[in-house]
């Protein structure tokens, strides 16, 4: 999954349109759940970050249970997130290098992860 393919997704899923509050930084993106609360970060980050050389590639940093975290950051299209606390959330490559089924389970489970309390499916 690239950049484009997900914007449209959360698009489409969500009505989710991105946010764009960093000053002088029209590429960086937030996802805002309906509850004002962050889902995603859609930005360029160094290909340092998942192992690489020189250069920056699209990642998308995403909230994430940390014992998921833990189970999946092995993945070569996952990372601990990149300017974000590290227990909570994970980067992810959007370079079509991650499955599109696998982003958009990660998506889907930030997006749950910010979902009030009361609006949730199951008792806490």
């Amino acid at each position: 999954m690239n950049r484009e393919t997900l914007l449209q997704w959360v698009s489409e899923q969500y009505g989710t349109a991105p946010d764009f509050p960093f000053e002088n930084d029209n590429y960086s993106a937030v996802l805002r759940h309906p509850c004002g609360k962050w889902y995603g970060l859609v930005f360029s980050v160094p290909t340092r970050t998942f192992g690489g050389n020189d250069g920056y590639v699209d990642a998308v940093n995403l909230k994430c249970d940390p014992a998921l975290a833990d189970l999946i950051r092995d993945e070569p299209y996952i990372a601990p997130a990149y300017h974000m606390n590290k227990k909570h959330w994970i980067s992810v490559l959007l370079d079509g290098s991650a499955p599109d089924d696998r982003v958009k389970f990660l998506v889907d489970h930030s997006f749950g992860l910010v979902t009030p309390k009361s609006k949730r499916n199951h008792n806490d």
